[in-house]
């Protein structure tokens, strides 16, 4: 495997024979396979060689690294003038970076212990585990809004000291209010459904469900935010299909203004959600629901095209995956906002909202307007209520002005 990367066997030679030897052909394929480019493999191994043999020289073993040990590594590199290959990596600045993928690589092979990725006390972590758990099998919340409600949550014990016996109404507001505006909303919602898991528990007083302030909302009290049905064309014109990032961004693009797809269904769309057969989509949104959706043609010779010419040859279900190696699904949605962004600004459109959103928005405005029933938009759209989709209403503004009232006069007596 190694002998690929370098035109002579002396680099290979001294890898295999390093402290790290019996790794490095196993990690040079792991790159591989990743997406990486035989250069880019070639200075990892390079890293690779240098922490080894770095940490044959302060007596220490692989077992023993850890994320302290490439903190000193790193300040090894800054001062390293002349061992090995010193000089080359001392002026990487993404040398500690690879030399993480290393111990990554190495905790995922058992010989280095895993990171303590939780810092919660430990009296808290069973309290929290147990907290998501409930949310995602009981009241089946996304993987990603179950994740903001622990970060509140986290902050929330830190201030109280965990202790739920000791809490009151004054310190549970106090925390809420604490907030900004704009995030008051998410902050009130994790606590309620925190503080009501733990009265079902019988481990909090009922009562202070109550200390929870509440936050105006008003339904249907704004517009939609929608762009105009030719700012969408030429969207979807800026994503060149010519490129594997263009294909693949011009067929997430097409889903999400044709089918008014969420951002959250692009990243856990599957391969085997496709039905090509009966150019079918399944979908799975808000409350894990199902739900079969009619695949476009435009839209399926755009996903088909990123298939064959755009996308990796990796054995990963998703559909979408990330085009940089390593090669590996969206992270979360924000991704797929960023891929709207970018190619709103490649079109010259002007828009005040750039995510994902704008144009699931944009995709219900105009079914409205093609003379599509609220009803079926809210099929389409995949709304649990018509309360929700009679949002797209007071787009048709020739017909509200058809139905609307004069304002009556105000007489004197």
């Amino acid at each position: 495997m190694l002998t690929s990367y370098f035109r002579v066997t002396y680099p290979v030679t001294r890898l295999r024979g390093a402290l790290a030897g019996r790794f490095v052909d196993g990690f040079a394929q792991h790159l591989d396979e990743a997406g990486f480019k035989p250069a880019t493999i070639r200075e990892y191994l390079r890293v690779v060689h240098h922490l080894s043999a770095w940490t044959e020289g302060r007596g220490d073993s692989l077992e023993n690294l850890d994320d302290g040990s490439l903190e000193a590594f790193g300040r090894h590199l800054r001062r390293c003038c002349r061992c090995l290959t010193g000089k080359k990596v001392r002026k990487n600045g993404h040398a500690v970076a690879r030399a993480r993928v290393f111990l990554t690589y190495l905790r995922e092979l058992g010989v280095v212990e895993s990171a303590r990725v939780d810092s919660r006390r430990p009296a808290e972590r069973p309290l929290l585990d147990s907290f998501r758990r409930f949310m995602f099998e009981h009241r089946g919340l996304a993987e990603s809004t179950t994740t903001m409600y622990l970060r509140i949550i986290a902050k929330f014990l830190d201030r109280t000291d965990g202790d739920s016996s000791r809490w009151n109404a004054g310190e549970i507001r106090a925390f809420v209010l604490g907030y900004p505006h704009r995030q008051l909303k998410n902050v009130a919602s994790a606590l309620r459904a925190f503080l009501r898991y733990l009265i079902a528990e019988g481990r909090c007083p009922a009562a202070l469900e109550g200390a929870i302030p509440k936050v105006a909302s008003w339904r249907l009290a704004t517009l939609p935010r929608y762009l105009p049905a030719s700012d969408v064309e030429r969207i979807i014109a800026a994503c060149d299909p010519s490129t594997p990032v263009g294909c693949r961004d011009r067929a997430i693009v097409l889903l999400l203004a044709r089918l008014g797809l969420r951002a959250g269904d692009i990243v856990g769309l599957g391969l085997a959600d496709i039905d090509w057969q009966e150019a079918h989509l399944l979908v799975s949104g808000k409350g894990r629901r199902e739900v079969r959706l009619p695949l476009p043609q435009e839209v399926g010779d755009a996903i088909l095209a990123y298939l064959e010419h755009g996308r990796p040859p990796v054995a990963i279900t998703q559909v979408f995956l990330r085009t940089p190696a390593p090669v590996r699904p969206f992270a979360d949605s924000s991704v797929v906002s960023g891929i709207v962004a970018r190619a709103i600004r490649r079109a010259g459109v002007t828009a005040r909202f750039r995510g994902a959103h704008v144009l699931r928005h944009s995709a219900a405005t105009q079914m409205l307007r093609q003379g599509a029933s609220l009803d079926q938009i809210g099929a389409v759209l995949r709304h649990a209520s018509i309360e929700s989709t009679a949002h797209y209403a007071k787009v048709d503004v020739a017909l509200l002005r058809m139905v609307a009232q004069p304002w009556p006069e105000v007489t004197s007596c």
